[in-house]
């Protein structure tokens, strides 16, 4: 518990988290305004339609995340954590329990926000009701608290902020769609890949009000189901951590 203390405490008295937090919460709840302000009787809003922007959002936690370690890097203060806490995977665990706890919170904030928004200005009915909707709205905290995980570890293994940041955005926003054009075994490939199991758990089923793709999150082409389509992205996440944390164990801060 000392140790989820000092490093709440680390996170929370620089100025990254609070403005991405910001940041995130204002680009999701802006995308689910400008779904809402723009629906049409014949393309009605939905409630997987609120969160549009929540891959947005999600980029922004993790460039948060990958901070929270590439700073300590960069000012040389890991060198003092180290000394003080000998055991480093003790000390990086922790930091990545606090981070991405934060970033589930963001995640659960920035999802309800956007449909709160949406629900107040579209004139339908868009209660939460069934298993695929509360899945599409809650289900944002856990893709944004493994997420968190995964930036952390790259964090930790890439050590220079830009670096790690460059990476994080070139991956999510273009190496998983670009797989797809591998003829033949691309398509297949792309199913299995990390971020786009994230996106099949929030819309695994397809939206029963019928709203066409391009007025909301896209659909997956994963064949797995939902619950296993999110495990597995977890798993991944936990791998990253872990060779992450062998490394830093093998190296000097």
């Amino acid at each position: 518990m000392t140790l989820l203390a000092v490093e709440r405490i680390k996170l929370f008295t620089t100025r990254s988290p609070w403005w991405c937090t910001l940041i995130a919460l204002g680009v999701t709840v802006g995308f689910a305004a400008l779904m809402a302000g723009t629906a049409e009787a014949e393309v009605p809003m939905t409630v997987s339609a609120s969160q549009f922007g929540y891959g947005f959002g999600m980029v922004v936690v993790m460039v948060m995340a990958a901070l929270a370690v590439t700073t300590e890097y960069r000012f040389s203060t890991i060198r003092a954590t180290f000394q003080a806490i000998p055991n480093r995977t003790a000390a990086l665990v922790a930091k990545t329990v606090v981070v991405s706890l934060l970033a589930g919170v963001i995640g659960l904030a920035a999802a309800f926000g956007s449909w709160g928004i949406a629900t107040a200005m579209s004139p339908g009915d868009l209660a939460i009701n069934t298993a695929f909707e509360w899945r599409a709205v809650a289900g944002v905290g856990l893709v944004y608290a493994i997420a968190a995980v995964i930036a952390v570890s790259v964090g930790i293994l890439v050590r220079h902020s830009a670096g790690a940041i460059s990476l994080l955005l070139i991956y999510t926003n273009l190496v998983e769609n670009l797989i797809t054009l591998i003829p033949t075994i691309g398509p297949k490939i792309h199913q299995w890949l990390p971020f786009n199991l994230a996106h099949h758990f929030l819309t695994g089923n397809p939206d029963p009000t019928g709203r066409g793709d391009q007025y909301g999150p896209g659909l997956s082409d994963a064949t797995v189901g939902p619950w296993p389509a999110l495990a597995i992205f977890a798993g991944f996440g936990l791998v990253m951590l872990a060779i992450s944390l062998v490394v830093a164990n093998r190296r000097d801060a």
